[in-house]
């Protein structure tokens, strides 16, 4: 549910019913920050052309990074859709819950591991203060490893899920927990 009209499955027609019946091949269901896209379909179209790219495409960044990455950015901005949806993939890579709440939190960050902890510390950074950063800040990366093409994959994530809040917030989009649980392919 949001605070805009959105088609359901049952009553979808044309390039939307397309989609969601992909979605439900591929991930068993359709998510709602997707469903709040069914007024617009080559919207929803390019949101998810994005989001495949950028979360399961070809990076040096681990999927337990790309999913850290999207939970922070999503606890930066209070964004309790997206920090649970993602923090429920997370939970496929990391066992360990007091990392999950540090990253669930964006607290302690620093406390973690070299690399993970730069990168997160990274795209909370430029979720906070976008103006703040600089040249230098690249070099802490590149410190634990990362290329250039992986520090390009990690801006391009965390502007990807400050885009995904904004329309999380910015429309009223709400969870549940059968929503958020059960996707296949995480």
């Amino acid at each position: 549910m949001a605070w805009i009209d959105e088609i359901e499955i049952s009553d979808a027609d044309g390039r939307l019913a397309e989609i969601y019946q992909e979605l439900v091949e591929k991930r068993g269901k359709v998510s709602n920050i997707l469903k709040v896209h069914s007024l617009n379909p080559e919207a929803l179209s390019g949101h998810l052309d994005l989001y495949m790219t950028l979360m399961f495409g070809k990076s040096g960044l681990s999927r337990a990074e790309r999913e850290a990455i999207g939970v922070v950015v999503s606890a930066e901005n209070d964004c309790a859709y997206c920090v649970n949806h993602h923090a429920e993939a997370l939970r496929h890579f990391i066992k360990d819950d007091e990392t999950l709440n540090m990253l669930m939190t964006a607290d302690g960050l620093e406390t973690l591991e070299p690399r993970l902890s730069n990168i997160v510390r990274h795209a909370e950074k430029l979720t906070s203060a976008p103006e703040a950063m600089t040249e230098s800040d690249l070099g802490e990366l590149r410190a634990v490893g990362l290329s250039d093409q992986d520090i390009l994959d990690l801006t391009l994530i965390a502007a990807y899920f400050n885009f995904v809040n904004r329309l999380v917030l910015g429309l009223g989009v709400e969870y549940t927990d059968e929503e958020i649980a059960g996707y296949l392919n995480d």
